[in-house]
Parts: structure tokens; sequence; C-alpha cells
């Protein structure tokens, strides 16, 4: 039986270009301070930009040590341990050490930080909403589960990542 294995990687390869340009779209879109901005108003709620993707990452990475925090920002260790400390002022994030690791520092998030991740979904979901009223369920329920096994794949080791 003969291999389809080449037409498959020729496929593919035709399609990796058109792929990045899609995620180069897409980064850069949620990348645009405009867009936090937007979610923090329609969430209603008093946080600084540069805040706004730390304090999410910990409540949905938590607890997360700070350089691990840092480099799924992309920002520099020094900048993201200060911010912490900004979201420990203001009562939405804790730094402790690691219990199995007390070189380790990680942060978590308080009840008030919850509290406003919680809002910061809600809006977030109003806002998605409106981007897939046209959209068939069965669309979504396709981009979810493709999404989620392109970031798994990804997440398998830095030879898989598609830089921009």
């Amino acid at each position: 039986m003969p291999s389809t294995g080449n037409v498959q990687n020729t496929h593919i390869s035709a399609k990796i270009r058109e792929l990045h340009g899609s995620l180069i779209d897409i980064v850069g879109l949620m990348n645009q301070p405009q867009r936090d901005e937007a979610l923090v108003r329609e969430a209603d709620i008093a946080l600084d930009r540069a805040l706004f993707p730390l304090l999410v990452g910990i409540e949905r990475r938590g607890p997360i040590g700070i350089v691990d925090l840092a480099e799924r920002v992309g920002r520099d260790y020094t900048t993201v341990s200060r911010q912490v400390a900004k979201l420990e002022s203001l009562g939405l994030a804790e730094r402790r050490q690691n219990a199995s690791d007390r070189r380790v520092n990680e942060a978590v998030v308080t009840a008030k930080g919850k509290a406003m991740t919680d809002k910061i979904d809600a809006a977030r979901e109003r806002m998605a909403l409106a981007v897939f009223a046209s959209w068939d369920p069965d669309e979504i329920d396709e981009l979810v589960r493709l999404m989620r096994k392109f970031a798994d794949a990804m997440g398998d080791g830095p030879e898989n990542l598609v830089a921009p």
C-alpha cells in the first residue's frame, strides 16, 4: 500500500505560511493595548493595563513562579517581579516561596484578585459573543477543540514553536 505521508506533508507545507500569518494577526490583535483597555472598561474595573495580563496569568496558571510568569508574558523577570509586588500592594495577588523548592518565588491570586478576574471573564464572554454571533455552534466547538490541540502540540517542546 503506497504511503500518503508525502501528500499530507505537502498539504501541511502549503498551509503553514497561511497559519503563521493568521497567528501573527491574532497575536498582534491580542497585544494591542486598546484591546486590554476595552476589556478593563467592559469589566468595569480599575487596573493598570500593564498589570492586567499578569493578574489573569496568575489566576489561570497559579501558583506560578515569577520566572515562568515573566516568560509567558514576554517580559523581563525584574519587571514582572516589580509588577507582581504592585499586584500584592493592591491585594490582588500574593508572593510566596514554593513548597518544594524554596528558591522559587511564586505568585497566587487572592480572593480579591479572583473576584476581579471573574469580572474580566464575564466581560470577555460578552465581547466574544459579539465576535461569534454569526458562527455556527459546531464551528465554535471545532475551533475550541483545534486550538487546544494546537496549543498542546506546540507546548510539547521548543522544536514545535512557530516563532514570528
